[in-house]
């Protein structure tokens, strides 16, 4: 089945199909975590809400960095990410700022890096060659030995991985100001 059959408004292949249900899928779980950081100040998106060191503005940070290099990892392999078995304890500590809305930073900086890491990920979807090119995942304890992600997979595991923190994100959210995602 051809998934870009069709021309789209600007002449350039419409995305169908599967890949049109993946960017919809990604589409949607952007949409809520987007969404839980609507009309907060920068302060507010810095602001631990739980026991947790989880902030709003952090989370879309990390989602972002996590998407950024899962799209590094279809095109470019194990090499586009770090080897988390040899991972230092500072390597980690400077993982952890991923997951903090820093001083300098704003949270129109980090969505707009979301969203620019976003288009990106959807050229990449309607470009891709084939759904199927696998690579080999990078060590990491968290993994199987030797086993292989598909472009599907990984763009099925972006996805869920941004759900679940938009469900982070509602919770925090929620006990910032009691603004809810749904409900």
């Amino acid at each position: 089945m051809n998934d870009t059959a069709e021309k789209s408004r600007d002449g350039a292949p419409a995305v169908t199909g599967e890949r049109a249900d993946l960017l919809a899928l990604l589409a949607k779980a952007r949409h809520f975590l987007r969404f839980t950081v609507r009309d907060l100040t920068d302060d507010q998106a810095r602001q631990r809400t739980t026991t947790s060191e989880l902030c709003l503005g952090g989370l879309i940070k990390h989602v972002t960095s996590v998407e950024r290099g899962w799209a590094d990892f279809i095109v470019e392999g194990p090499s586009a990410m770090p080897d988390f078995s040899a991972m230092t304890e500072e390597d980690f500590k400077r993982r952890a700022e991923d997951f903090l809305l820093l001083p300098d930073e704003t949270l129109e900086g980090v969505l707009a890096a979301y969203a620019e890491t976003a288009r990106r990920t959807d050229e990449l979807v309607a470009a891709l060659p084939d759904l199927d090119a696998a690579q080999p995942l990078p060590k990491a304890p968290w993994f199987q030995p030797d086993a292989s992600w598909s472009a599907r997979m990984v763009l099925m595991h972006i996805a869920g991985e941004t759900f679940q923190h938009a469900g982070h994100a509602d919770i925090i959210r929620e006990s910032l100001d009691g603004a809810k995602s749904m409900g």
